[in-house]
């Protein structure tokens, strides 16, 4: 099952009665696989009965790519196990690090892009495609405070990291939005720079402030409606890159599932106003990720 370039939602299972019933064209949904990586029960019941209905996408949070070593090769075979029981069209993951020295801490942390970093998240990101035998998307962080020691442009280390392992990208306009904010430089700028070829699925999500840690810092909490700005810069982002598909996330403060759909609605309604390429038609479900790896004129990519 392939989609249309369509909005989706996170999929909550408070949710699971009426996203079953809802028969809205081009719909699919999105969840964290490690609230499934188990091996039976309802959970998996459910998902296999939406997986019926509407294609079902995977945003991991617990790879951790960035860390201090390789890959944990349970974590990967249980993720495997779940990617071939219910054939997602899309799986990503986050460029951060969660573990560290056999520690493991409950947060997507930041780390100095050096060239150590990258060949080290290179080498995880490979070895985890090779593993799924299927092309993942790497998403972009949000940050909140300055880290010293980079010697790489954010921008361009996520697409040397496409570069060199063939993966896909994900661009969540919501923690550009965060950042931008957050450090003080142009969220309009990082949209205009970001390479559209490798670009799989876009996240859309809303943020708040921290009373205690002052009003001006924005906070990637997906417990609020996507925000004017943030709206304004997906705009800005589809009419340079064309449509992608697109994922509405809200995580907490969940609102009932007509509400989640208007945001859906919105977003899928920016897609359809601009036609897709005739051409370098984006494929988001690639049977192997070698494929896109070694052939730059696969059909994965379009220019941008």
């Amino acid at each position: 099952m392939t989609p249309s370039i369509t909005a989706g939602a996170g999929l909550k299972p408070r949710h699971y009665d009426a996203a079953l019933a809802c028969p809205a064209a081009g719909l699919w949904f999105e969840v964290h696989p490690e609230n499934y990586m188990v091996a039976g029960g309802p959970r998996l019941r459910w998902l296999e009965a939406i997986r019926v209905r509407h294609p079902l996408a995977l945003h991991g949070v617990a790879l951790s790519l960035a860390a201090d070593a390789g890959l944990d090769r349970d974590h990967l075979e249980r993720l495997a196990a779940l990617c071939a029981r219910f054939d997602p069209v899309l799986v990503s993951e986050h460029l951060a690090w969660s573990t560290w020295r056999g520690a493991c801490h409950p947060d997507l942390l930041p780390f100095p892009r050096t060239n150590e970093a990258l060949q080290r998240i290179a080498s995880n990101v490979s070895r985890a495609q090779d593993v799924l035998a299927r092309r993942i998307a790497i998403e972009n962080p949000s940050h909140y405070v300055a880290i010293e020691g980079h010697e790489w442009d954010e921008i361009d280390f996520l697409a040397e990291l496409s570069r060199r392992t063939g993966c896909g990208l994900l661009l969540d306009v919501n923690n550009v939005h965060v950042g931008a904010r957050n450090l003080g430089y142009s969220a309009h700028d990082y949209v205009d720079a970001f390479p559209a070829g490798p670009v799989m699925e876009i996240h859309l999500a809303g943020h708040s402030t921290e009373p205690n840690l002052g009003a001006a810092l924005l906070i990637d909490s997906h417990d609020a409606p996507v925000a004017p700005e943030v709206w304004a810069l997906y705009e800005r982002l589809i009419a340079r890159i064309g449509p992608r598909p697109t994922l509405l996330e809200r995580d907490g403060n969940v609102p009932e599932f007509a509400e989640l759909m208007q945001e859906r609605n919105r977003a899928d309604a920016v897609l359809r106003a601009i036609p897709e390429p005739d051409q370098g038609r984006i494929e988001v479900h690639c049977a192997s990720h070698r494929d896109a790896r070694n052939d730059r004129r696969s059909s994965a990519f379009i220019g941008g």
